[in-house]
């Protein structure tokens, strides 16, 4: 693996590590709430972070991942909380699956960062392309986060 390459996967690891961090300490009750002025809550944001991910590889390679595969209908874009189920993961089951993305996609795709594709609206062309957005993605998700946690109530 490339110098860039470790260093990608490692921005991965260390942004996700951040983002775990600013939910840690939350309850479920918390992940839920819907601040005043807010379309999303913590748990939403979560959930479309991980599905952001492998969705941009999806709509690159062309190559259909489970991962996408019920995650859109609950926290693709335009969804909202009201979009959840009983079968949407929950915030303990999203902290996990997000723990553990950066070292799936490390694994399902690092020998393949640099294979060019048909680029994507967004002019990406290969993997490495889309993770350096998602990247960016994420801390505006990470922001969200941030902001609705200053609008919650305390627990008692």
């Amino acid at each position: 693996m490339s110098k860039e390459q470790k260093v990608l996967f490692n921005q991965l690891s260390a942004y996700r590590t951040n983002v775990l961090m600013a939910v840690e300490g939350l309850s479920k009750e918390q992940a839920e709430i819907v601040p005043a002025n807010f379309n999303n809550n913590i748990r939403w944001n979560l959930g479309h972070i991980y599905l952001d991910q492998f969705l941009w590889i999806e709509v690159l390679t062309k190559e259909t991942s489970e991962a996408t595969k019920y995650f859109n209908q609950w926290f693709g874009f335009g969804t909202s909380p009201k979009d959840f189920t009983s079968e949407t993961p929950t915030f303990e089951a999203l902290k996990s699956l997000l723990k553990e993305q950066p070292d799936v996609i490390k694994k399902q795709y690092q020998h393949r960062l640099k294979e060019e594709f048909a680029p994507t609206e967004m002019g990406m062309y290969t993997i490495e392309q889309v993770l350096m957005r998602t990247v960016f993605h994420e801390g505006m998700h990470l922001q969200a986060i941030m902001d609705i946690r200053k609008c919650l109530p305390k627990e008692r």
